[in-house]
């Protein structure tokens, strides 16, 4: 008889917690649809425009201010010794780095 007490409070849990997350759902696309109006009330700057202008992250423009238009991420392949190479050259030239002959004196 518990089991099935059991079974039935999770049943209305589980359904409550669906019919919760498609209302949240509609409501976000709806919230989305609607645009704001600024009414400034009092001197005060409280109004939201829904379509907001683009403002891209500082990374994805060039040095004069232009927005990007190539692919961020370019890959190369390379072989193991100049991959090896390079993070040696990288080590070497960190500030923590200290050479065999410091260490020695």
């Amino acid at each position: 008889m518990l089991h099935l007490i059991y079974i039935l409070a999770f049943t209305v849990l589980a359904s409550i917690a669906v019919a919760n997350l498609i209302r949240n759902l509609i409501m976000f696309s709806f919230d989305r649809e609607r645009t704001y109006t600024s009414r400034p009330s009092q001197g005060s700057n409280y109004g939201y425009t829904a379509r907001k202008q683009f403002v891209p992250h500082p990374e994805l423009l060039d040095s004069s201010g232009n927005l990007i238009k190539e692919p961020l991420l370019v890959m190369r392949s390379i072989n193991v010794e100049d991959a090896r190479q390079q993070l040696d050259a990288l080590f070497e030239a960190s500030p923590g780095h200290k050479s065999d002959v410091q260490e020695e004196k």
